[in-house]
């Protein structure tokens, strides 16, 4: 294997591990950057804590804007799910679930069009006009995998993420994929760890056997 970095440093190597990771995808509004860490967060598991008994909106219509919903319904007072379209991607049961919830507004066929308040949110306004009055927004509208450098490696899956087992071997001899840029259910810290310790296993493997 050929790296090439930047200032013109090249390195050789017998096997890559590429844990390259991931980016939030962004809402794309006004103020969405102010409000990162003041309100805006993109994990309900990580911070949805911070919000217990105040009012917070989930945008997205996948399972994960879902699973969102669910968790902060038990813990917030209010939760507006948002999504831009009239159907959702995610679990059917779990929307059914969330429809039974009494603290739970679902809102369809808008985007949010600003986000609004001072030093902290304290609202998303609707491209209908609506304004939400909230303290926390959830963004949940997916992830963009940083693969990039593997696109002509036929590595990637239809969402572009590596398609690596568990072990994080790729169909490429040499080439493993750890952490959150790796085909998978679920991304968090623990299991980015766990991959890299598999990786660290399967490339000493793959050394002895070349």
């Amino acid at each position: 294997w050929i790296i090439g970095c930047d200032e013109d440093i090249t390195l050789e190597s017998k096997a890559v591990i590429y844990a390259t990771g991931c980016k939030n995808r962004p809402l794309g509004v006004p103020g969405e950057e102010k409000y990162y860490g003041r309100g805006l967060s993109f994990c309900a598991v990580c911070d949805g804590a911070f919000y217990k008994g105040k009012r917070v909106a989930v945008i997205g219509g996948g399972d994960t804007a879902l699973d969102d919903a669910m968790y902060l319904s038990d813990i917030c007072e209010k939760v507006y799910l948002v999504h831009r379209r009239e159907f959702f991607r995610g679990s059917a049961s779990t929307l059914e679930k969330l429809k039974q919830k009494e603290n739970v507004e679902i809102i369809v066929n808008v985007r949010v069009e600003e986000i609004t308040g001072d030093k902290k949110i304290d609202g998303i306004i609707l491209d209908n006009k609506t304004k939400l009055n909230i303290s926390g927004l959830f963004a949940a509208v997916g992830m963009i995998p940083q693969t990039e450098l593997l696109k002509e490696f036929g590595v990637l899956d239809e969402s572009n993420y590596v398609k690596a087992s568990e072990d994080t071997k790729t169909t490429v001899n040499g080439l493993f994929a750890a952490g959150d840029v790796r085909t998978k259910q679920l991304r968090q810290v623990v299991t980015a760890a766990a991959d890299g310790a598999n990786a660290i296993y399967s490339v000493m493997e793959y050394l002895r056997n070349i």
